[in-house]
């Protein structure tokens, strides 16, 4: 299981020093000869990682190639076939366990223990095996339920009081029946359909492993279920809520809906709500909004639960069967990226980030990011255990019993039933 290191905290400036020293001699097509590879799954900054990778040629000599896969080329299949070709690239991510595991019995993880970023982020990557640091943190993400300031406004709900079910059912309720009044579609932008799986079967379920557990002792239900177990009165109560988030949502876009069309149903203020975390900031900049947003807790308990998921949902991993000389120079390109102003530029102003590093003082300019680091600041967050779960089993087992329950099939009571006997399977 992976262990997250600390609690994410308050943005303090703490001094990492940077050194670039020694040089490796691999042919590549740099000027010193000096050229290591990159392979990211995240197609969103691609643009951005490539700029940053130019400047870092230029301070330092060393080339650093970048390939970036997903949205129709996932990321998972393309490293595979590189690693199945012999290509070994310098850096790679994994996104949690499966992705650990694949490395750890390959022989492609490096201790990175002793790098200087280590004492500057709360969410490095451990070995569960040894205790050893593995992971560079590519950023934090986080989500809960994104909210448009002036619609909710003008229907007279107060979002800091949206921490419990009941006060979040009598929003809706109360949205919903203002609707025509405020040019509505339906309460929240949400998508259970084919092809949006990761929304429902990947982050929905981490809300049921997390929400109101302590950030660093919320194993519990993610080691019941990879145990066969579930927490039944816990699960009801969470597929009581996701029924509750599908009623009041557009059907089409809920049961066909791609995820431009729930962007767009928010973005054009057809919906007060959207289940969606702080990725989708670079998507509404372009689509020019300019209304403020923020998050409220997914609440779906009785008690309070103030706060909203957060943590790194991807790291960087150094290459064990890369050579020696590839190895300390992906190390190099690591702690200038976390410790130098031209690195937090990158993160931040260019990728659109939140970085995963104390010492960055930068803010983001999407108003997603800016919330999660505004939560993150307070304490108020819980953790990320989704990808803790087998590979594929959120999305292709769980994801399909969010659209049975999205479009009727079944009740929460069959959802309940239909969770548990998939759970049941693991073992």
């Amino acid at each position: 299981m992976r262990k997250i290191i600390g609690l994410v905290s308050v943005l303090l400036v703490v001094c990492i020093g940077f050194s670039v020293i020694g040089c490796s001699r691999r042919g590549g097509a740099s000027g010193s000869g000096r050229e290591i590879t990159l392979v990211s799954n995240k197609i969103e900054i691609d643009e951005a990682l490539k700029g940053y990778a130019a400047v870092y040629e230029r301070q330092t000599g060393v080339r650093v190639t970048i390939r970036s896969f997903g949205g129709e080329t996932p990321y998972a299949p393309n490293i595979a076939a590189m690693f199945n070709s012999g290509t070994e690239p310098e850096l790679f991510v994994i996104e949690g366990k499966a992705g650990y595991e694949d490395a750890k019995r390959s022989g492609r993880i490096a201790d990175l223990s002793n790098e200087p970023w280590v004492r500057d982020t709360d969410v490095a990557y451990v070995d569960p095996a040894d205790g050893k640091i593995i992971g560079f943190p590519v950023a934090i993400e986080g989500w809960g339920l994104g909210y448009n300031k002036e619609l909710l406004a003008r229907t007279g709900v107060d979002p800091n009081t949206l921490t419990s079910v009941s006060a979040i059912r009598a929003a809706f309720e109360r949205i919903d029946a203002q609707k025509d009044q405020l040019g509505l579609d339906a309460v929240v932008s949400m998508v259970a359909g084919p092809g949006m799986t990761w929304v429902t079967g990947l982050h929905g379920v981490n809300a049921y492993l997390t929400l109101g557990l302590p950030y660093n002792d919320s194993t519990r239900l993610i080691d019941m279920m990879l145990n066969g177990q579930v927490d039944n009165p816990r699960l009801t109560r969470f597929a009581e809520y996701y029924n509750l988030l599908f009623r009041y949502a557009n059907r089409n876009t809920l049961l066909t809906g791609g995820y431009d069309q729930q962007l767009g149903d928010y973005a054009i203020g057809r919906t007060v709500f959207i289940h969606q975390g702080n990725w989708v900031d670079p998507t509404f900049k372009d689509l020019g909004i300019t209304f403020e947003m923020g998050y409220v807790p997914h609440a779906y308990l009785n008690e309070t639960t103030d706060g909203i998921f957060v943590g790194a949902p991807s790291w960087y991993l150094v290459n064990a069967r890369a050579s020696a000389e590839g190895i300390e120079e992906a190390k190099k390109f690591l702690i200038a990226m976390a410790s130098t102003p031209e690195g937090h530029d990158y993160m931040v102003n260019k990728a659109g980030m939140v970085p995963a590093f104390k010492s960055v003082t930068l803010s983001p300019e999407g108003q997603f990011s800016r919330a999660v680091q505004e939560w993150s600041s307070q304490g108020k967050i819980y953790a990320w255990q989704q990808n803790e779960m087998p590979d594929g089993f959120g999305m292709n087992t769980l994801g399909p019993v969010f659209h049975q329950m999205a479009s009727g099939q079944i009740d929460p009571q069959g959802f309940v039933r239909l969770f548990t006997n998939a759970v049941s399977e693991i073992r």
